[in-house]
């Protein structure tokens, strides 16, 4: 069993076929037996994108309606939460400002980081999972493990 933490930009590939959807989907199969976290802003996030592709017309109102299901079914049953709390927040602010981070990406940023010194305390590896370069430049400097999507395709 493997420990991911999943931003937005790497779960949204789980219901848009993108470069990586297949990866991630093998990741959070339940098959896998892997732990999943995500922080509590990534449903608001991916169920933005799918929408957005929705109004763009890459989703028909079928398929969009298929992937909005099986986001809110996976936030039940597959993914950890990890809630936003104030000294998250706080966090967000300082990694906001030291690595010029939009706010959402601190705040995943924020998450991934508090999550990581959790499982590092019990001498476990969390790998952090996001397709931004940004992000993971920040998330390297912060001294994350972690994967991108787009480089499995």
């Amino acid at each position: 069993m493997a420990v991911y933490f999943l931003d937005s930009s790497a779960l949204a590939k789980r219901y848009v076929a993108e470069t990586g959807s297949v990866w991630v989907s093998s990741l959070v199969n339940p098959a896998a037996g892997h732990r999943l976290h995500v922080a509590r802003i990534t449903a608001a996030e991916v169920m933005a994108a799918i929408a957005r592709r929705a109004r763009e017309g890459s989703f028909g109102p079928i398929e969009a309606e298929a992937a909005a299901r099986r986001l809110r079914a996976d936030l039940l049953a597959l993914l950890r939460i990890s809630e936003v709390s104030p000294a998250v927040v706080a966090s967000a602010m300082d990694l906001a400002w030291r690595h010029g981070l939009r706010g959402y990406d601190a705040v995943q940023l924020a998450a991934a980081l508090e999550l990581h010194r959790s499982y590092r305390d019990a001498g476990i590896t969390m790998t952090a999972l996001c397709a931004d370069a940004h992000f993971n430049t920040a998330a390297t400097a912060e001294g994350l493990t972690l994967d991108d999507p787009n480089r499995h395709p």
